[in-house]
């Protein structure tokens, strides 16, 4: 079974399809689109699949643990992609963001990756009789440069990410758990148009050598491979998935 959060929409939905068409049961997680997980379950389980939508906020520790309990109705945890992440809905200057869209965005994209693995760790540790499994963490190429002018904030956020998928693979190696991480590029979701700015992938487009934004399922490709067996000597690594950018 597999926890995507954030999968009501987006990367997280194209993820979960594509886990449960691997033959996982998949939990759509979400935390205020309620019809998209609704969307993203019924077309899952229209294909023959299996899938649960739960709500919960993973900023939360008792959310993110009510969430877990929920999902072990579906069977034994192996894999958990964290795929929430917000913006704070805007684009503009660091000095611009308001002080409490900061904390909810660190709040969600760094401290919700945490307790995700931390909960993910006390349920699939090999140690304590788990079964193992894998952990993908879903980070940006934003890091590169830090997105001046559009989402210090985020990017600063996603820096965190990948810290934390390094230190956590080391300590969860032992565990029988893989840590990784995707870092998308430019990617044709509708976080561009919610911050404000629709035609931002497009705009972007020139800078990218493959000349064109992500789709969320080529994305969603990159995690399964990772969440597979043929990555089954991979651990702490940031993957990206950015058309060369």
């Amino acid at each position: 079974m597999a926890i995507v959060t954030g999968a009501s929409r987006g990367i997280g939905a194209a993820v979960a399809a594509q886990a449960a068409a691997a033959g996982y049961a998949v939990v759509v997680n979400y935390s205020a689109d309620s019809d998209g997980a609704r969307d993203v379950v019924a077309a899952i389980t229209n294909d023959g699949g299996t899938a649960l939508a739960v709500r919960a906020d993973v900023s939360d520790p008792a959310d993110v643990e009510r969430l877990f309990d929920e999902a072990a109705t579906l069977g034994q945890l192996t894999a958990v992609v964290n795929n929430a992440g917000i913006t704070g809905n805007l684009i503009g200057s660091l000095v611009d963001v308001p002080a409490q869209t900061i904390k909810r965005v660190l709040d969600v994209n760094v401290a919700g990756v945490a307790y995700m693995c931390q909960e993910a760790q006390r349920r699939m540790s090999t140690v304590s009789g788990g079964p193992g499994g894998s952990i993908i963490n879903i980070s940006s190429t934003a890091t590169k440069a830090g997105s001046p002018g559009t989402w210090v904030h985020y990017a600063a956020s996603k820096g965190a990410v990948d810290v934390l998928t390094l230190g956590f693979a080391t300590e969860a190696a032992a565990h029988g758990i893989r840590v990784n991480a995707v870092a998308p590029g430019s990617t044709n979701t509708s976080l561009h148009a919610a911050a404000g700015m629709p035609d931002r992938v497009e705009r972007l487009n020139p800078t990218i050598p493959l000349g064109r934004g992500a789709e969320p399922s080529e994305v969603a490709a990159a995690v399964l491979w990772l969440l597979g067996p043929e990555a089954s000597y991979i651990t702490g690594v940031v993957l990206p998935v950015a058309g060369g950018r």
